[in-house]
């Protein structure tokens, strides 16, 4: 009678051991916002085409993105564009996000619209490290600054190359 009894104690914190070592399954949640700070050009527009993140355990995943050409400059002052609303993703963490640029990308000065030159390696996807975890519920909100100062270049002849410069503000749980 000892020795089962003994028998079952080990079984169940065996058990109990192996139920804590595995990994939790399940979903959580993600919004990212893009902010910026203010710039001496009339206007600032860049095409958002894609959202990425890096899923440990998934590897890239696309995210539902809000696609579309956003005025940077209108994105000062508390006021932030949702690029991701709510999308849900696998428990585990996440390294990376990447911001996928089209082609219609301008600049306005003194009234008048110019196209903005995009890098090669720009169309690839503009990287910021995350390297958070995303638990089970959780719902996370990535804010970054999309600085248009700093990633605009006047190269002459009215003629402007985008070099994105981007900054991770925050990451939040909620």
């Amino acid at each position: 009678m000892k020795q089962t009894t003994k028998m079952t104690s080990i079984l169940l914190a065996a058990t109990c051991i192996m139920a804590a070592c595995q990994k939790e399954k399940g979903t959580g949640f993600m919004n990212i916002r893009m902010v910026d700070v203010p710039v001496n050009f009339d206007e600032v527009n860049v095409e958002v085409e894609q959202i990425k993140v890096h899923h440990s355990g998934s590897g890239w995943l696309d995210l539902a993105t809000n696609a579309g050409v956003y005025d940077l400059l209108d994105l000062q002052n508390g006021v932030s564009a949702a690029l991701v609303t709510g999308e849900e993703l696998p428990v585990g963490h996440l390294t990376q996000m990447r911001l996928i640029l089209g082609d219609d990308n301008t600049v306005m000065v003194d009234s008048t619209y110019f196209p903005l030159i995009l890098s090669s390696q720009d169309k690839s996807g503009l990287k910021l490290n995350l390297n958070t975890d995303i638990d089970v519920n959780d719902s996370v909100e990535v804010v970054f600054d999309f600085d248009a100062e700093k990633s605009i270049v006047i190269e002459g002849n009215n003629t402007f190359r985008l070099k994105p410069v981007l900054h991770l503000e925050s990451v939040l749980f909620f």
